[in-house]
């Protein structure tokens, strides 16, 4: 059986699964790329840098140092580093808070998708057993052919939802890990950031 005689076989429920699987597959490649993306920006020496400039107080050296920078963290901290005679740390947190939102951009979507794609599987299981019995009443068993195919239907239906379900679960789960990574990083960064700056404003009192 090929896949669009399955396709087929599920019954309508399987356009909303069909555009359910384009949707989250499309999220999927485009959160992938968003990583992939973050990744290159990193500049971890650059960061240690950063903070070893900041333990001398060399605020001017960290601007010119940083130009151009797209590491997420380093752009944080420059900006902490910008307000500091107002407020460091609500700046970083500003900075931070941006930051994530980008990060769980369409997450949402996945975490929708992951539980309305089986219920549709279930919707078509509902109503490839409702077609079923109604054959059976109409026809009796002297139409067996025709009661398979609305459990047929209701199977695949149930089959498709669960299989987009668990397909996208794992993608989700770990894009979530790497959000919760990237937030660790920034709040460690950003705390040591301003444990350097106390220091440096208590040494100069």
């Amino acid at each position: 059986m090929t896949f669009l005689e399955i396709f087929q076989n599920g019954g309508p429920v399987m356009y909303p699964l069909l555009a359910c699987s384009i949707i989250v597959l499309t999220v999927i490649i485009e959160r992938a790329i968003f990583w992939l993306q973050i990744a290159r920006k990193l500049n971890r020496n650059l960061l240690n840098e950063v903070l070893t400039a900041s333990q001398d107080g060399d605020w001017d050296k960290i601007r010119e140092i940083t130009k151009g920078c797209q590491d997420h963290i380093i752009r944080m901290l420059v900006v902490g580093i910008l307000h500091r005679q107002f407020s460091m740390v609500k700046a970083m947190e500003a900075e931070a808070e941006s930051t994530v939102k980008n990060m769980r951009k369409y997450m949402i979507i996945m975490d929708t998708m992951i539980t309305v794609a089986p219920l549709l599987g279930i919707l078509g299981t509902v109503i490839g057993i409702i077609a079923s019995f109604n054959i059976l009443g109409n026809s009796g068993i002297s139409d067996p052919k025709a009661i398979i195919g609305g459990i047929a239907q209701a199977l695949i239906s149930t089959a498709a939802g669960l299989t987009i379900s668990i397909a996208t679960v794992f993608p989700y789960n770990y894009f979530n890990s790497k959000i919760a990574n990237s937030i660790h990083a920034m709040e460690k960064y950003a705390t040591s950031l301003e444990v350097v700056y106390e220091k440096n404003q208590g040494a100069d009192k």
